[in-house]
């Protein structure tokens, strides 16, 4: 059955019951409103299906651990909890827009990078439509996932079953380590890199630190095979990737050729395996770079390990466009480009990609 999206009537109706102060009686001033005005000109997006479900896991058993009493609820009967058994843990999520017409040749799956979830690709901290949002309108069906042990993919704090602990980042820590700032205690003084595009003023950036939630480094197995599930359920796709999600793109590619028609990495974090690069010989792949590159701290031995990826999967028979957003005319980008001011540019140059490649009709 087909279904109309009304989004941007939704929004209509939220942004018409604001008072002409722009603030919504109620609201503490200076704080983003709950819904953002909408996009001018901007039509419904008309969608033939949408849902979700999950995909993956593994059983873990606990044994041998005390049982215990817990309250579930105040003012509720105590139940007693035996913490030995069976656990699934590994399972993953994954939400689907299918829109009408379809354009797209196969659906185009989003995984995010560490420390995020999907919600990387449906909107940016400053309410503008997110990557999600931009192909959907272009007629590709968008599946958009949460990693293994975040969002709504489930937790579990067994340190058996994860192999670890999970890392909590400050507010300083992304607005250093993904260039947006300019250097060491740039998030307390409020300054940016010249010219940055991500939207940084106090409010967007406290909304886009309210998206970052806990990681492990340690379920890269597990995580690794979610996505295989994810390909097997959803069949031959196009994957964009970003940051920690290179490794999985690059890894899933190299372990399902006939399930990945085209591979888009947004600065990919890690490689794939050098073993295993002539797998990746009949998979078309362009890798995005930002601005500010040069001048980090991490970010050129990162790119030149990717660069040197890149020339063995060529060297394999493949095919590998990179991109410099800087060499292209398209300056100021983050680690977070999906996100900056300028996101629906450098979508759109990732757009005509994929049309080149004959992957969109």
């Amino acid at each position: 059955m087909r279904r109309t999206f009304l989004q941007g009537a939704a929004m209509g109706v939220a942004a018409a019951a604001l008072p002409k102060s722009g603030v919504a009686q109620g609201m503490v001033p200076g704080t983003a409103p709950a819904v953002a005005a909408p996009a001018a000109g901007r039509a419904p997006i008309t969608l033939a299906e949408f849902g979700s479900f999950h995909v993956g896991g593994r059983d873990f058993v606990v044994s041998g651990q005390p049982t215990r009493e817990v309250l579930f609820s105040p003012g509720g009967q105590p139940a007693r909890v035996d913490p030995n058994g069976t656990y699934l843990v590994g399972g993953m999520y994954a939400g689907y827009m299918i829109p009408a017409p379809q354009r797209g040749r196969f659906p185009l799956l989003m995984w995010h990078g560490g420390g995020l979830t999907g919600v990387t690709w449906e909107t940016t901290p400053d309410g503008r439509e997110g990557w999600q949002h931009f192909f959907l309108r272009r007629g590709w069906p968008v599946y958009v996932s949460d990693a293994v042990e975040r969002g709504r993919s489930g937790w579990t704090m067994i340190p058996e079953a994860t192999g670890g602990q999970p890392i909590f980042l400050t507010e300083d820590n992304p607005y250093e380590r993904f260039r947006i700032g300019d250097g060491p205690g740039s998030r307390a003084r409020g300054t940016t890199l010249p010219g940055n595009q991500f939207p940084a003023d106090g409010d967007s950036y406290r909304n886009f630190m309210r998206q970052n939630v806990p990681r492990f480094t340690t379920t890269d197995e597990l995580t690794l095979e979610a996505y295989g599930a994810l390909l097997d359920r959803v069949g031959p796709s196009v994957v964009m990737v970003h940051s920690q999600g290179g490794f999985f793109g690059w890894r899933a590619a190299q372990e399902r050729p006939d399930k990945v028609r085209a591979l888009v990495l947004v600065e990919p974090a890690a490689v794939g395996d050098l073993a295993k690069v002539a797998a990746l010989k009949d998979v078309p792949m362009l890798v995005l770079y930002g601005d500010y590159i040069d001048g980090d701290a991490r970010w050129p031995a990162i790119r030149a390990s990717g660069m040197r990826f890149a020339e063995a999967v060529r060297a394999a028979g493949g095919s590998v466009d990179v991109v410099n957003l800087p060499e292209r005319g398209i300056r100021g980008n983050s680690h977070m480009m999906m996100m900056d001011r300028n996101s629906d540019t450098v979508a759109g140059l990732v757009q005509e990609w994929l049309a080149g490649k004959g992957l969109w009709a």
